[in-house]
């Protein structure tokens, strides 16, 4: 029984290490068809988009000539999730990934780079910038084209220290698909407009 227990765990082991392996080995094309698709189409061909190399480290695939950055899906989580927000919160976006790096917790990140950005040496947009999210399922994910069927877009809006008076908007939302600011009044002030459920 034991051994039977311990070769389940081992082919449970490999079968994850070869959907990873599958998954970080994507062409360098295909990463970027999807990455992309999170972004307005009119900006798509233009945009600087991040990537995962073999070895699962985060790199650039392919450099921008607009104001639009994407990131691909990250084959180590679960799902397809793919991102892409103006070049203007660049800077926001670099500085998280290297706190992340060095191994900095959410809460440290949200607190070092609160204190950056009152002190200005973290450089926060100027006008409100648009940060869009496509996700969806693995099963509706096909890796030969790059193509996602049914995703879902959440749509936000990062608006450094604006507050519900400054933009009339609620704090949560009251209805599905309401648009709402969440973290008021702080760096890292955004609109939220999440997708309304089909269910």
């Amino acid at each position: 029984m034991k051994n039977f227990i311990t070769l389940i765990a081992v082919l449970i082991g490999v079968s994850g290490f070869s959907q990873d392996k599958e998954r970080t080995s994507l062409p360098v094309a295909i990463q970027i068809k999807t990455a992309v698709l999170a972004a307005p189409e009119d900006q798509r061909e233009g945009a600087k988009v991040y990537g995962y190399s073999e070895s699962g480290e985060l790199e650039v695939l392919r450099e921008g000539s607009n104001y639009m950055v994407c990131i691909g899906d990250d084959p180590s989580k679960e799902g397809i999730q793919v991102t892409c927000y103006s070049k203007k919160l660049e800077p926001f976006m670099e500085r998280g990934r290297a706190l992340k790096a060095a191994g900095r917790s959410e809460a440290e990140k949200r607190q070092i780079r609160a204190k950056e950005a009152a002190d200005g040496s973290l450089e926060m947009p100027d006008a409100p910038s648009a940060f869009f999210v496509l996700s969806g399922s693995e099963e509706n994910y096909n890796k030969n084209t790059g193509d996602l069927k049914d995703g879902k877009f959440r749509y936000v809006v990062y608006i450094p220290y604006a507050t519900a008076e400054s933009t009339g908007l609620p704090i949560k939302p009251e209805a599905p698909g309401m648009p709402w600011i969440m973290d008021p009044g702080t760096h890292r002030a955004h609109i939220m407009i999440s997708p309304i459920s089909k269910n």
